[in-house]
């Protein structure tokens, strides 16, 4: 009787497997990528019934290959013929953006119709023609491999190719001229596989290529997801095991994938502008105006000068006020309501208690991280915005807007961008006693990279700071090398920059970096003409703005106060305006806050992306370098 119904299950599963899949003897030459590419399937497939052939694939092996889903229908494809146009007189406050809305057109085509759009802006008055299209459907076949494929919104490489089950190297293969920032709108060729077999992208996670010889305990190192953890969200894991190229789902909080964050165009906000209601918001900063005596104005002056923080409020304050100014001139009104924290959280708690914000669209502080939290939880329920402008919050609640890029987001942009330098050809890392962690995370991503360690006393075993020159010899070649100086101690970073511009001359081309810029980087002793000699790079929340270039901010700072800017002031300048762009194109500051919306200042740019338990980080990052003396963005 077993005997028998052993027979059974092997007709069974023969005659499930005949109709299933088929069978390929390996001929010399061919690899399990050329093999999965002529029966339109992917290595993924293959390797899941044949789990062998990751150790043992030779000629005259007979691998079973499953029968391809990609579908031969004919793809519908959608064109527009221009069929006249329809004239428009441009009233107040029109935008283009407005206009395409409006008539359902894009911009460019508004633009296209007009010629002279293209050199001067949209006014009031102006009569203008409004193309009309009429739409063609015509049907076509793909040759039974491919269809063409739309990309949506906050899609980029990375989903697409998991969305179809393939490799980011294959959607690039498949689009030879695929841009490095996809758009939504751009159309990609891709499997033509049945609607019901592409994947669901979920915009609450992230998607992660992983690279070659990347194992689950590397993973692990990198995200903080166990292999169970990552099994339960790639289900396809557990039969297919980690391969190269294979996209991975993982939760939108994990820091460090080679997805985060992607690049977006700038978004210029002046052309969305429609909701021009007054603007309510509150600014809650410590002026501690209990301590200025008013009648002593030499005083009041001098305590300023002392006080740090008060210098830093009453700059962030003038920047505040010169962005309402400038909002203003856009149409854009706001009811501003300053609140004095005395840098106390029993006083913002009196404030809470002595002032309705519930109905305003946002509150600007305050600084001290109890009294900021204490006024996030107040208002969470309310769901008021509640923007941490120079400090970062004890914890994120969902009405919580962190403008201050996390370390580990500043660390992981420097790392990224070292990475994507074709040029450079090899890496060292440098680093003292106490930052040995950096020095390991930079090994695992830069494995043929050299570590140095600073040198310890035989005694004691503490840091003494320093290398000794013997230690370099011979590591700077010809061509480009990238050092990582990871430290906090000025004295280390004064004695390694000295020694390694000794080395950076005729071919040899040293290039330093850092993840964590600090004070060290400025103590009295660094010598700045080494710094710009070794082009030094590192990630920053913010820029120095171009005194070259004409801004109106700078100009009319300057003009009142008779000095540039602080970096303080021109915060303060951002953030403000920042947000009420944003109030003014949207009902409220959370939909106009999606990750697709980048905005860029005088020194601050901000794109904020939602936590899955938590409010919204400002995502954007800079990489800035020494240049010629002058601090300067990256490219």
């Amino acid at each position: 009787m077993k005997n028998i119904l052993t027979i059974i299950l092997i007709a069974f599963a023969l005659n499930i497997s005949a109709q299933n899949y088929i069978e390929h003897k390996v001929k010399s030459g061919e690899t399990i990528e050329s093999i999965a590419k002529s029966y339109l399937v992917t290595p993924f497939d293959i390797f899941a019934l044949n789990p062998d052939a990751k150790s043992r694939f030779q000629v005259n092996t007979v691998l079973l290959i499953p029968k391809s889903k990609v579908k031969n229908d004919p793809i519908a494809e959608r064109s527009k013929e221009l069929i006249g146009y329809k004239n428009h007189k441009v009233k107040r406050k029109e935008t283009l953006y407005g206009l395409s809305k409006k008539y359902n057109v894009t911009e460019e085509d508004i633009k296209k119709a007009n010629r002279f759009l293209y050199a001067e802006n949209l006014k009031k008055g102006d009569k203008i023609r409004i193309p009309k299209y009429k739409t063609i459907v015509s049907k076509k076949s793909y040759k039974n491999t491919l269809k063409k494929y739309t990309v949506q919104p906050k899609e980029g490489k990375w989903r697409i190719a998991y969305k179809f089950g393939i490799t980011v190297d294959e959607l690039k293969s498949l689009n030879p001229n695929i841009k490095e920032v996809l758009q939504p709108g751009d159309e990609l060729n891709v499997p033509n596989i049945k609607d019901a077999d592409e994947k669901p992208i979920e915009s609450n996670y992230n998607y992660y290529e992983v690279l070659p010889k990347e194992g689950f305990y590397r993973l692990e190192v990198k995200t903080g997801l166990t292999q169970q953890q990552l099994e339960t969200l790639n289900p396809e894991l557990k039969t297919t095991g980690l391969q190269p190229g294979m996209v991975l789902k993982l939760p939108d909080t994990i820091v460090g994938t080679n997805e985060l964050p992607s690049k977006v165009t700038t978004t210029d906000l002046k052309l969305g502008l429609n909701n021009f209601e007054t603007k309510r918001i509150a600014l809650m900063m410590p002026y501690q105006l209990h301590k200025i005596d008013i009648g002593d104005v030499e005083g009041t002056k001098d305590m300023i000068k002392d006080k740090k923080l008060l210098s830093i409020v009453l700059d962030f304050h003038v920047g505040v006020s010169m962005a309402l100014d400038s909002a203003k001139q856009l149409g854009i009104s706001t009811h501003l309501k300053v609140l004095d924290t005395r840098y106390q959280a029993s006083t913002t708690r009196q404030l809470l208690e002595t002032h309705d914000l519930s109905n305003y669209d946002a509150v600007i502080g305050p600084m001290q991280p109890e009294a900021f939290d204490r006024v996030a939880k107040h208002l969470k329920s309310d769901k008021v915005p509640v923007i941490a402008a120079l400090n970062m919050p004890k914890e994120v609640y969902s009405n919580v807007f962190q403008t201050v890029p996390d370390d580990k987001l500043l660390q992981q942009t420097m790392i990224d961008f070292v990475k994507k330098d074709s040029l450079k050809s090899k890496v060292i890392i440098i680093a003292d006693q106490s930052h040995r962690s950096i020095s390991a995370t930079l090994k695992t991503e830069f494995p043929g990279a050299t570590q140095i360690y600073s040198e310890k006393d035989k005694k004691t075993g503490k840091d003494e700071y320093f290398v000794y020159p013997v230690r370099l010899e011979n590591l700077f070649s010809k061509g480009k090398t990238v050092v990582f100086l990871e430290t906090n101690n000025d004295t280390f970073v004064s004695s390694i920059t000295s020694m390694i511009n000794g080395y950076n001359k005729d071919d040899v081309e040293i290039v330093l970096v850092t993840t964590n810029y600090n004070n060290a980087f400025e103590g009295k002793d660094i010598d700045n003409n080494y710094l710009s000699n070794l082009t030094f790079h590192y990630p920053s929340v913010n820029k120095t703005f171009d005194e070259s270039k004409s801004n109106g901010f700078v100009r009319a700072y300057q003009k009142q106060y008779g000095v540039s800017p602080s970096k303080y002031a021109a915060r303060g300048f951002d953030i403000t305006l920042d947000i009420l762009m944003r109030l003014a194109t949207e009902d409220n500051l959370y939909e106009a806050s999606t990750d697709t919306i980048e905005t860029e200042y005088i020194e601050n740019k901000f794109r904020y992306k939602k936590a899955l338990f938590g409010g919204y980080n400002n995502d954007a990052v800079y990489i800035v370098k020494f240049n010629n003396l002058r601090i300067v963005g990256a490219n």
